[in-house]
């Protein structure tokens, strides 16, 4: 009966793991790319238990063989977010503080009410940019006394769909713009920052909407909104800070083509997955809050900070702004079909009716 049971669920795993390879847009579909690192774990124990438990029989030689398909299938994915990978964005050094730039994203979930301690967090780490995602009218009262002062530039977005977001900047902003890119109901923020040193860098906020049952049926306006700003970067080339809530993985299908379509690049490759949702159960956790940057940063510091009562936690990251260490990078780069594909996605994604 054990034999049985250890194959079926060896099996369940490679198909779980082979599902996500399916190259389709349903929700369901997407959701089997967010627990690579579970099902690899997953997997490993039922290798591991089937070697213990069973016998020399043909369930024990299925159930180890699937399960180490499995386990190597899924590693592919996850090893670039680990330390045994090499670093993509490299490490600044001797870091000039006046082209340095700190940022804090905090998904702050919108019924959340513990705003004091999010408060005390950006006082302890002094960040020079702040950004809420899913922060309402209620979330602005009680940022704006607090923060106004020493942010005084600020993009306020308040909205109560879930998808408000605001932006402190003690650094000043110039050609600011809310777009409202693929939805009219899920804002982005286009701005420049004017670093100490006086060099402008671009930074785009983002937070679209994820494939999920109460959201949406499809990851179209998701892929859709992120390969719009990988575009917009492609065609304008300059130093550039993607951060948000991307309800979306990093080692999935969509965040990948949209680092290749941009020429982004992941901070946390080679040095740890910073698993950001969700924050009440540990043994479900994916990075979904990030920060990308283009070949001209180097990386200062990167933490996840603690839980204050929203279902994500704070990630605070600094950046080195050193065009002249750009050529150290390894910059991806998107083919030819890949830009078709994404310009394809995008002119599908405004068309389509949204259905929610």
């Amino acid at each position: 009966m054990l034999g049985p049971l250890l194959g079926c669920i060896a099996i369940s795993l490679l198909l779980a793991t082979l599902i996500a390879r399916v190259p389709m847009r349903w929700w369901w579909v997407r959701s089997f790319e967010f627990p690579r690192l579970q099902i690899a774990t997953l997997a490993l124990v039922c290798g591991l238990a089937s070697l213990w438990l069973l016998d020399a029989e043909p369930w024990r030689t299925v159930a180890v063989a699937v399960s180490l398909a499995t386990l190597v299938l899924q590693l592919r994915y996850i090893l670039p977010w680990t330390k045994l990978w090499p670093v993509q964005v490299q490490t600044a050094h001797n870091a000039p503080e006046e082209q340095m730039i700190t940022l804090l994203i905090a998904n702050v979930l919108t019924p959340n009410r513990q705003s004091n301690t999010l408060l005390t967090m950006i006082t302890d780490h002094q960040p020079d940019i702040i950004l809420t995602l899913e922060s309402d009218q209620w979330w602005q009262d009680q940022l704006d006394p607090a923060l106004d002062e020493q942010w005084p530039h600020s993009v306020k977005i308040p909205l109560d769909n879930l998808y408000g977001m605001h932006l402190y900047s003690r650094l000043a902003l110039k050609n600011t713009e809310i777009k409202w890119l693929i939805q009219d109901d899920i804002p982005s923020i286009h701005t420049q920052v004017e670093l100490k040193s006086g060099q402008h860098i671009r930074l785009f906020a983002v937070h679209p909407r994820p494939p999920a049952p109460s959201e949406s049926e499809k990851s179209l306006w998701r892929d859709a909104e992120l390969l719009c700003i990988g575009k917009e970067i492609h065609q304008t080339p300059k130093a550039t800070l993607v951060a948000g809530d991307l309800n979306d993985v990093a080692w999935s299908r969509t965040t990948r083509r949209f680092c290749r379509t941009g020429g982004m690049l992941d901070p946390r490759r080679g040095r740890g997955m910073y698993s950001t949702f969700h924050a009440n159960y540990p043994i479900l956790r994916w990075p979904l809050d990030h920060v990308f940057v283009s070949e001209h940063f180097t990386l200062v510091n990167m933490e996840r900070l603690d839980a204050f009562g929203s279902d994500h936690f704070p990630i605070l990251a600094t950046f080195c702004y050193r065009p002249s260490r750009q050529d150290e990078h390894e910059t991806p780069d998107a083919s030819a079909e890949e830009r078709q594909e994404a310009k394809e996605t995008i002119q599908q994604g405004k068309a389509e009716t949204q259905e929610t």
